[in-house]
């Protein structure tokens, strides 16, 4: 059996290593497309801020990892997939054969079509490539222009915030992270970042990016009709899922690459899992794409165990964000922003940067939020992953939010709690 995996990222190597154990004869390939070991794009902020050197971003140290569990490695970029003669095409010529084929490619950040985006001073952060060009050009006092608030833009801007520069931030939506946090959240996070110093325009996009006057180089035009000057662009404006070489195939993809609970597509034999894998969501079956860490792991397990003839299923996809932001911890988990059929309750302590949302269907706790809380926020994520029914509970967090970590013990460790009590 020969066992090939498109992408070399933290699924792609999982998969290898699960495969490895699960399939001890059988021959595993993991292609990458970078001139790298494999690394992990999130600990690009921790190279930027000088935290790590660029080995701190490998996913594993030594350099026989690979070769001491008989884990090919290859690097090309696959440019089609052949699903009946079951081969892969790589922008080099080569080609190879696979038997059971995991698409673990991953995403690429999008790059708005912006006049001006393509200056060798706007740059995206998403490679080690990338990081390397944004310490040459980022030094302190330089004038940056982020465009995009979102998960990845806080983590990026943290970096950028300590490199010294004078850093203004541009987002569409109208608050900081729409896409992990309610309105009164996400616009916490913006009076706390600008705090620290840092420029912030909500429900504002680029227009345009135009040669500079005087002794900056570029100058940069919103939507608001402000002209900004500046020396670096970073764009951070999300990203997409790398599914360009399943054109032509009979593999079925919307958004991602859609796959089932086994992590299998619409072609018996070939798998996906991470940021490129469209899979039934928790709560509605819906499909969507996670592009979280965790998730990709998870669904590299289960992927993996099928590939080698297993029969491992996800209880689906769980939203899963908890950011870091200049300090201020945030997180969100499942359907935060609550929806049809939902009961909510939110409370907000405005001076002490604290705040959590709950949303119920019926008795089951489907989403938060919180900004503020390290202690035990974990509980979230476990009432809302094991879909508990809460019973008497629900009322009492409706009354008083904060008691979450309390609600959990009550339900999963009851016996515990009646000693206590």
């Amino acid at each position: 059996m020969r066992h090939v995996i498109i992408g070399n990222g933290p699924a792609g190597v999982v998969a290898a290593e699960t495969l490895r154990r699960a399939d001890p004869a059988s021959e595993i390939l993991l292609a990458g497309c970078e001139n790298e070991p494999p690394y992990s794009r999130m600990a690009i902020p921790y190279l930027l801020e000088g935290n790590i050197d660029e080995a701190g971003t490998y996913l594993r140290k030594r350099p026989d990892h690979y070769s001491s569990q008989r884990i090919s490695t290859h690097e090309g970029r696959v440019v089609s997939v052949d699903t009946e003669a079951r081969t892969l095409l790589f922008k080099d010529g080569s080609s190879t054969t696979y038997d059971r084929l995991l698409v673990a490619s991953g995403s690429h950040p999008v790059r708005p079509p912006i006049p001006g985006i393509d200056r060798p001073q706007t740059q995206t952060c998403w490679t080690l490539e990338d990081a390397r060009a944004i310490a040459a050009l980022t030094k302190p006092g330089s004038r940056v222009l982020q465009l995009g608030a979102g998960f990845i833009g806080c983590i990026i801007m943290e970096a950028l915030a300590a490199r010294g520069v004078e850093l203004t931030v541009v987002e569409m939506g109208d608050r900081m992270v729409p896409r992990m946090m309610t309105p009164k959240a996400g616009n916490m996070i913006r009076e706390w970042v600008e705090s620290k110093g840092i420029r912030v325009r909500t429900s504002a996009g680029v227009e345009r990016i135009d040669d500079g006057t005087g002794d900056a180089p570029l100058s940069v035009r919103l939507s608001t009709g402000e002209c900004l000057p500046c020396d670096v662009v970073i764009v951070a404006a999300g990203v997409a899922p790398n599914i360009g070489f399943l054109e032509g195939s009979p593999v079925h993809v919307a958004k991602g690459v859609l796959v089932d609970d086994r992590m299998q597509t619409s072609v018996p034999g070939i798998y996906a899992a991470g940021d490129v894998a469209e899979a039934p969501d928790l709560f509605t079956g819906a499909h969507l794409v996670s592009a979280i860490q965790p998730n990709a792991v998870d669904q590299a397990r289960v992927a993996a165990i099928n590939m080698a003839g297993g029969d491992a299923r996800m209880p689906g996809v769980l939203a899963i964000n908890v950011l870091d932001t200049l300090g201020l911890i945030s997180s969100s988990f499942g359907q935060w922003w609550g929806g049809e059929g939902t009961q909510g309750v939110e409370r907000v302590d405005e001076a002490g940067f604290r705040y959590i949302s709950l949303q119920f269907r019926d008795d089951v706790l489907v989403g938060a939020t919180s900004i503020g809380l390290t202690d035990h926020v974990g509980a979230l994520r476990g009432l809302i992953q094991g879909q508990l029914h809460l019973g008497v509970w629900r009322d009492r967090l409706l009354a008083n939010p904060f008691a979450f970590f309390e609600a959990y013990v009550a339900n999963t460790q009851p016996v515990a709690l009646s000693r206590a009590a």
